[in-house]
């Protein structure tokens, strides 16, 4: 693990203060790049509050920035470049830039009267819970986390009151598993994923070792053009 870099969002009372937020962490595992966005945004159930969780999500995609002086990315949407672009903001080609995590408290509920939805959780009615789901509906109708995923809800949720939520962005990822677990530590039950991830691993012996054959087979060619020349 390498090139580590934090940066800090608040999006709480007047925009800035960090009761509600993110903390996202950037960081290169051999040749790959990492980015985990962790955040707690915006709370209430009211009609229309799950735009001002929409809100949130912008500002911190807009407001996170990670410092960097050798041209790693400094923004989140960074991480989602293709090494065509990221060559066009002076990226090392050798990273490999689409792995990105955004989990927390998300906040976004279920749309449902309490009781109803306690009953359609008592009878693991989980397409019908969806079907009411805040989050599901926004990024359905485009909303918010264009080009996010979620694994699928087939578990007793959390996220009617605890609202625990993980998603992913990019590719040579795939969930293994996604459910909730049991930890009473705070008031929010979490939820937790498993991910197989491709990464990429620059071997410095093997770039040589091809270097040194195309380095001689080079010099072949300019030995043969040479005895080609002579003998005309």
């Amino acid at each position: 693990m390498h090139h580590l870099k934090v940066s800090t969002v608040g999006v709480g009372v007047l925009g800035y203060i960090g009761n509600k937020g993110s903390v996202s962490v950037s960081m290169s595992i051999y040749q790959t790049l990492f980015c985990f966005i962790c955040t707690h945004l915006t709370a209430a159930e009211k009609d229309g509050d799950e735009h001002k969780r929409n809100a949130d999500v912008h500002e911190i995609l807009k407001r996170t920035h990670f410092h960097s002086s050798i041209g790693l990315p400094k923004v989140i949407h960074d991480h989602e470049l293709g090494s065509t672009q990221l060559s066009s903001i002076n990226v090392p080609v050798l990273f490999s830039y689409r792995r990105i995590i955004w989990l927390g408290d998300l906040n976004y509920r279920i749309k449902l009267p309490h009781d109803k939805a306690r009953e359609l959780i008592s009878k693991e009615d989980w397409s019908e819970l969806i079907k009411h789901d805040q989050l599901v509906r926004e990024l359905q109708k485009g909303r918010t986390f264009d080009g996010w995923s979620e694994g699928a809800l087939n578990f007793a949720p959390t996220y009617k009151y605890g609202c625990g939520r993980i998603l992913s962005n990019g590719k040579g990822m795939r969930q293994v598993s996604y459910r909730r677990t049991e930890f009473r530590l705070s008031d929010h039950l979490p939820v937790t994923a498993v991910y197989m991830a491709e990464v990429e691993v620059f071997c410095p012996r093997k770039l040589q070792r091809a270097l040194t054959y195309t380095d001689a087979e080079i010099q072949n060619e300019e030995v043969s053009e040479e005895g080609i020349s002579s003998g005309e």
